[in-house]
């Protein structure tokens, strides 16, 4: 049933279940494992020229550290990519390059809870990605250990 599966993290908490879920099903269909995170260019280019290069190095540390958590939690090998630009145009994109059969996503992300109940990235990528998406809501109080009896 499912193939290929991309995980759209950015390292936030508020992912780390969907990573789980993503992870639990890659397992339990053995498909191959895709995770992607992208440097927003939309939060460099609006910064002041005089910190942008920092900006951009944090963001692209912080995106390696958001790949890391996905490989560290799995045995199975993890194809991985960081791109830049804007999520939800790069996830989708992505998902049709490596013609993935479904992407997990977390409903928020680092920048927390500006839409009632889908973050602004997740909602773009339900409606422009031309492959099925998987939305993950985290839950309050969850331990890691508890996600996956919980999908």
């Amino acid at each position: 049933m499912f193939e290929r599966i991309l995980i759209a993290t950015d390292g936030s908490d508020s992912v780390s279940r969907s990573v789980a879920v993503a992870l639990d099903f890659a397992e339990r269909f053995d498909a191959s494992v895709y995770a992607l995170t992208v440097v927003d260019s939309g939060e460099i280019d609006s910064a002041p020229d005089q910190i942008r290069q920092q900006l951009h190095d944090a963001l692209a540390e912080q995106a390696d550290e958001a790949l890391s958590s996905v490989t560290d939690a799995t045995d199975k090998p993890v194809t991985t990519a960081v791109r830049e630009g804007r999520p939800a145009t790069e996830i989708s994109s992505y998902a049709r390059e490596i013609d993935a059969d479904i992407v997990a996503t977390g409903t928020r992300g680092r920048h927390g809870e500006n839409r009632f109940l889908l973050g602004s990235v997740a909602e773009r990528v339900v409606r422009t990605c031309p492959v099925a998406v998987l939305t993950v809501r985290q839950l309050d109080g969850t331990a890691d250990s508890d996600l996956a009896a919980d999908a």
